[in-house]
């Protein structure tokens, strides 16, 4: 892939930046210091990639016209992307057709692989291995980010997340590749034709979910013309014989059950080519908000963040449990003072019969909608607090 930016001077020779980290204006220059050194530092002694205290990347500051240096260009050398790819389980396709998890050590079974070959891994299959490395950077001895007291950290604590919540990393987000986005722009919608859009293309720059949802798109498209075109007739003509609204109802019935089992089949075709099908994940790190001590994993001998198990029941049945089953009650007690309230509504409306009882007919709805609202965002934010937690 073509190198889109010319005006970066590095040290690498073939750096190229897929993701952007924005630090805070003013974050401290320790924080920095220590910060890019466990992005930059090599992973353990003998080989080993499954650790998860540096991630072995590139790192260069970009300086902007006030001079500020807090964006900073994140990379990586072919040879880290190829060892990544093994580490979050890419499936990739074999000389032979076949769909198999990358390894580093039989990279030259695979189809197009070559060592001088940097389109091996698409810029979003790059782009993802590098989001990986950094969320799941973790912390090792440090018991508070340098320069911050207040961000405590413990063995196994992502430290992007602690970076986040404490307000120090603003966002990390992937870079565009302005030539490859020309090129797609051209052969998606930058020329007048009528044809399927390049959905290979699309994965290969956006990823298989972008790619799955314009393909859903297209084919929902299509599938929709049929019913169109059956159903024009039935708003034109007034038709007398309603069995004929029967018979296009069923069509539709029929005809939506249809396509959406068709998309299920093609869904699973185009998951199957791209290797997201039979993407293993059972080796994947934990997720960056988990919370535990370090321990070896006794599935895959990795050093990462474990918890009791017998901890993790007791706040779901003592705590979540309890709590959901609260949330029940309230919104089933709230539903019945709704239905007392419409009952209210109606009997005064039969006792008054006037504009403003008929307006009164509204009200229980309207206030039942905001308290549904109201209550949706509490349970949403207590949901989400208490999977976290």
């Amino acid at each position: 892939m073509a190198e889109s930016w010319p005006f970066l001077d590095t040290f690498e020779p073939n750096f190229r930046p897929l993701v952007v980290i924005e630090l805070a204006k003013g974050t401290k220059e320790e924080t920095i210091e220590w910060f890019t050194k466990r992005i930059v530092d090599k992973k353990a002694n003998g080989g080993e990639y499954n650790m998860i205290f540096c991630a072995q990347l590139l790192v260069k500051p970009l300086v902007t016209e006030s001079g500020d240096e807090h964006i900073y260009l994140v990379g990586a050398s072919h040879l880290r992307l190829l060892l990544g790819a093994e580490t979050v389980g890419l499936v990739k396709e074999c000389s032979d057709n076949s769909m198999r998890t990358f390894t580093y050590s039989s990279r030259k079974t695979f189809k197009d692989f070559a060592d001088d070959n940097h389109n091996f891994l698409t810029m979003a299959e790059c782009q993802y291995i590098i989001k990986h490395e950094l969320e799941n950077l973790r912390a090792k001895d440090e018991k508070m980010i340098p320069g911050y007291p207040q961000a405590k950290l413990y063995p196994g604590k992502s430290i992007v997340r602690r970076l986040l919540t404490s307000g120090i990393l603003v966002q990390i987000f992937p870079l565009h590749d302005r030539e490859e986005l020309k090129k797609l722009r051209h052969s998606w919608y930058g020329r007048v034709k009528v044809g399927y859009q390049p959905l290979d293309e699309i994965r290969c720059y956006f990823g298989e979910t972008i790619a799955l949802y314009f393909g859903f798109l297209e084919y929902f498209t299509f599938a929709l013309i049929p019913m169109a075109v059956i159903g024009i007739p039935y708003y034109v003509f007034a038709w007398e014989d309603y069995d004929k609204y029967v018979m296009f109802a069923t069509f539709n019935l029929l005809w939506s059950t249809v396509i959406l089992e068709v998309w299920k089949r093609i869904c699973a075709i185009m998951t199957y080519r791209w290797g997201t099908l039979l993407m293993k994940r059972q080796f994947e790190e934990p997720r960056p908000g988990f919370h535990g001590v370090l321990g070896i994993n006794p599935v895959t001998g990795r050093e990462e963040p474990v918890y009791s198990s017998i901890k993790r029941q007791i706040r779901i049945y003592l705590v979540s449990l309890p709590f959901v089953c609260l949330c029940l009650y309230f919104s089933l007690y709230v539903m019945m003072i709704y239905f007392d309230l419409e009952q209210w509504a109606l009997d005064y409306h039969e006792a008054n019969e006037s504009n403003f009882s008929s307006l009164m007919l509204f009200v229980p709805s309207i206030i039942y909608a905001i308290v549904i609202e109201i209550m949706n965002r509490i349970y949403r934010y207590a949901a989400e607090f208490l999977t976290s937690w």
